[in-house]
């Protein structure tokens, strides 16, 4: 088993408006020493936007702004600018989130040079209602496609929603990775109920077409799909994959359905160096639960929800949403996860 040791509170909600209902979701950024914060900020009414604090080392809060670092501009994330999820590449940095119109979740991004100033990209996950997704992954079926990926479908056709042009596939949690791989951009996002890559040469090429193209060959494409009680409602990637000699470490959330709700957890896998979207292993139990005051009862019960991490040496801290209110961390050995994982494959 890994030994977790979990630290208080981090952030938590303020009376400033903009997050005086929830603070939670940290997308994380460390730059030697400092770690920058962008966390998910919610207001009365279920209204987000990205807000901003800085520590020194893992925990020591030394800036919080007291408005909103990314806020609502377009029709396409006029409800919700969520679950940040940022990583630099060269001299760019790239903060993918979920933009929430009130209706759908889809992925966007925003870029940025200094942290500052953002540039927006518009939507970056695959713009299809729910008729045209089951057309084209039911190519997958015979492939072995998971019967849950035609859950969602399923439902909204049950209730006449099915073909609203107006409620496309929701497409969340979507992380790029650290590097380019094989000279091409890879990233993870999540078509319910599991996690899939992408590689792609610009941004541009994710145009409808890639993604129709994509949608038809689902299956070759799925990284993780749910695996045992922890996570067998459905997963979702976390934090940017971290790179080892071993492969890279995916640490991610899987829900579990239980006789009193849902409850999240965290989840640890290991997935090929050169081609991540083959799985060598992943912890057959949580990495970790909720198991604190605050992380049982809030916002939404039960809920540990990572996004983020920063290295120091060999301890990995983990920050994560609880509860849907807070802000969490979690430390543990890098190298003593990995022998956990390397033990299973």
């Amino acid at each position: 088993m890994v030994t977790i040791e979990k630290h208080d509170i981090l952030l938590g909600p303020t009376e400033r408006v903009f997050e005086n209902n929830g603070v939670f979701n940290p997308g994380i950024y460390q730059e030697n020493n400092t770690v920058h914060i962008l966390y998910r900020a919610v207001q009365d009414g279920n209204f987000s936007t990205i807000g901003y604090a800085k520590t020194e080392g893992p925990l020591e809060l030394i800036e919080r702004h007291e408005k909103p670092l990314i806020t609502r501009d377009f029709e396409y994330e006029k409800h919700g600018v969520e679950d940040a999820r940022i990583m630099k590449i060269e001299d760019t940095f790239y903060v993918i989130y979920t933009a929430y119109d009130g209706i759908n979740t889809l992925g966007a991004m925003a870029t940025s040079k200094d942290l500052v100033h953002f540039e927006k990209h518009g939507i970056i996950t695959p713009q299809v209602n729910y008729q045209e997704y089951e057309e084209y992954v039911s190519f997958c079926d015979t492939c072995g496609l998971n019967p849950k990926y035609h859950h969602y479908y399923r439902l909204f056709a049950e209730i006449g929603l099915v073909d609203d042009e107006l409620r496309l596939l929701r497409d969340k949690d979507v992380v790029l990775f650290p590097r380019k791989i094989n000279g091409k951009f890879a990233m993870l996002h999540r078509i319910w109920p599991g996690i899939q890559i992408v590689y792609f040469d610009e941004w541009k090429d994710l145009t409808k077409s890639f993604w129709e193209d994509y949608l038809k060959n689902l299956t070759d494409y799925i990284v993780l799909d749910p695996k045992g009680i922890f996570e067998v409602n459905y997963i979702g990637a976390g934090g940017p994959p971290i790179e080892t000699d071993d492969g890279w470490l995916l640490i991610y959330h899987g829900v579990q359905e239980t006789t009193k709700g849902r409850t999240y957890h965290a989840k640890a896998a290991l997935l090929h160096r050169d081609k991540p979207e083959i799985e060598l292993s992943r912890l057959s139990y949580p990495l970790f639960s909720p198991t604190k005051k605050w992380e049982k009862h809030g916002i939404v019960d039960n809920v540990v929800f990572p996004t983020g991490h920063a290295l120091y040496g060999d301890d990995l801290y983990v920050y994560y949403g609880a509860a849907d209110k807070y802000i969490g961390v979690a430390k543990m050995s890098l190298s003593g996860l990995l022998y956990e994982l390397k033990k299973q494959l």
